[in-house]
């Protein structure tokens, strides 16, 4: 058997809580982010719409064709370093050449002293030219290394200038006979206006069709007046008139018929007597 809590015995109830803070800062943020997500998407679209791959085709053969310049440059500089060289090179080897003469006259002349001093300077200069050589050797790997690189880029900026001007001339292409496409089947905005134009003279003109004709059944049947006719009346009023109008042309006609032997009986009694002789045959009897 069970027993219910009665009194003091019944529990507190149970009190939920909310951090309406924290729930407002939730929806802050997820109101934020689908924000930024259609504002994204529109942005994408909007640039999507504006770009055109033939510019960008050719901003990046520009960039390409910029980096060529700089590795060309870098080919020069290198090139004019080792050249530097090779100068210097050449200066200090006839530099030697003209101690190791020196020392050669100063043994001559007995003259040992100066003849040490002329090799010793020429054991510095012979370590310059090992420094200088190795050097010059160095830039010269560099050179060639710049060179070949030079000419990589040179063969892959060539190729790419190549296929950006077939993609240019095939998206010319494409848009124009899309044009046309788009004008022969109505779709382009030019031609949709035209046609919404038609198709609303089509429709004032069967709606004025419709309106004279009923304007016409409305004036046939006497339902809606004839300002044009003044005093017609209505349809039992035009028909009296025209039964009237037919009666008298009958009286008339009657009245043709009946004078019509009166004249033919006086054309020819007219016709069976003598004529009157006329005043000239008078007076030709008279002189004959």
């Amino acid at each position: 058997m069970v027993t219910l809590p009665v009194g003091d015995d019944l529990p507190e109830p149970v009190r939920l809580s909310f951090d309406w803070a924290s729930l407002g800062r939730l929806w802050a943020m997820s109101m934020m982010k689908r924000i930024s997500l259609i504002f994204r998407a529109k942005a994408n679209k909007a640039l999507d719409k504006a770009e055109d791959p033939r510019e960008t085709l050719d901003y990046s053969y520009q960039r390409q064709m910029e980096m060529l310049t700089k590795v060309r440059r870098g080919v020069a500089d290198v090139a004019t370093s080792r050249k530097r060289v090779e100068l210097q090179v050449n200066q200090l080897k006839t530099q030697s050449q003209k101690l190791t003469d020196q020392a050669q006259k100063a043994i001559s002349m007995g003259r040992e002293d100066l003849a040490r001093e002329a090799l010793t300077r020429k054991s510095g200069v012979t370590s310059q030219i090992s420094d200088l050589e190795a050097q010059h050797a160095q830039l010269q790997g560099e050179e060639e290394k710049l060179t070949l690189a030079s000419q990589r880029l040179q063969a892959k900026v060539d190729a790419f200038r190549t296929r950006k001007e077939t993609i240019k001339a095939t998206y010319t292409a494409a848009e124009a006979q899309t044009r046309i496409n788009e004008a022969f089947s109505g779709i382009s905005e030019e031609m949709g206006d035209v046609g919404m134009a038609v198709q609303r003279a089509e429709d004032k003109t069967a709606q004025m069709q419709a309106r004279a004709g009923a304007i016409d059944e409305l004036i046939a049947s006497g339902a809606l007046d004839d300002a044009s006719s003044i005093n017609q009346g209505d349809d039992i009023t035009r028909e009296l008139e025209s039964m009237s109008s037919q009666a008298d042309v009958e009286a008339e006609l009657a009245a043709l018929k009946g004078s019509a032997p009166a004249a033919i009986d006086s054309a020819e009694e007219g016709a069976a007597a003598p004529a009157a002789p006329t005043e000239l045959e008078s007076k030709r009897e008279q002189q004959s």
